[in-house]
């Protein structure tokens, strides 16, 4: 048997070679790339939606109270202080209600226009339609409807 020599020449050239495949293989190590901080998103606050309600009041003269509908509260004087609670005060709901009453058109506190209304409002005001037809007019009302009756019948011929 021969002695074969441990680095031949075409053993050498095997050894070159895989310590060069060794080094290619070394070099594409792994790197574990470093954690990007995650972007975080942050939604733009919604949209604020401002609604005005105008305030609108009922005016009760025959106690001077006055109801905002759109804030569900009774404004009237206190002494000499404005107040504006839940309730009125000294009467129900329901007699306020079914008392004469006239929508103002004002948007601002009723103490702002009240020395103006309570003229053109006095305590004992009623609608025109409410107060009480004097005897000359309710007549010449059944005159009317006489007269009417008697066109009707001759156009008719009834």
């Amino acid at each position: 048997m021969k002695n074969k020599k441990p680095f031949s020449p075409s053993g050498k050239l095997t050894l070159v070679f895989g310590a060069v495949l060794l080094g290619t293989l070394t070099g594409c190590v792994y790197r574990e790339e470093r954690a990007q901080p995650a972007e975080v998103y942050v939604a733009p606050p919604p949209a604020q939606t401002v609604v005005v309600v105008e305030d609108d009041y009922v005016y009760y003269p025959q106690y001077e109270i006055y109801y905002s509908s759109s804030r569900h509260q009774y404004a009237y004087r206190d002494g000499r202080s404005w107040v504006s609670r839940p309730a009125p005060r000294g009467v129900t709901v329901d007699v306020l209600f079914a008392s004469p009453s006239v929508r103002m058109n004002f948007h601002d506190s009723p103490a702002q226009h009240h020395a103006t209304v309570i003229k053109q409002y006095p305590r004992n005001w009623a609608p025109p339609a409410q107060q009480p037809q004097r005897k000359e007019d309710r007549k010449d009302d059944r005159r009317d409807q006489h007269d009417q009756r008697d066109d009707h019948r001759d156009n008719h011929g009834r």
